[in-house]
């Protein structure tokens, strides 16, 4: 019984250990493309384009 809560502690402390190593590689992409996108919404807000899709009566 020993050996079977020391394997589950293990492949859950190896478990956290992989998602804590892809959220830290992850976390800048995920930055980046968050001002990326933001500055896109930014350029599309000043630049008023016409483009809508509601037609003017």
């Amino acid at each position: 019984m020993l050996w079977k809560i020391i394997g589950v502690v293990a492949v859950v402390w190896i478990a956290l250990a992989l998602i804590g190593a892809l959220i830290k590689g992850l976390f800048p992409i995920l930055v980046i493309s968050a001002v990326v996108f933001g500055l896109y919404l930014l350029y599309k807000a000043i630049s008023g384009s016409d483009n809508s899709s509601v037609t003017k009566l």
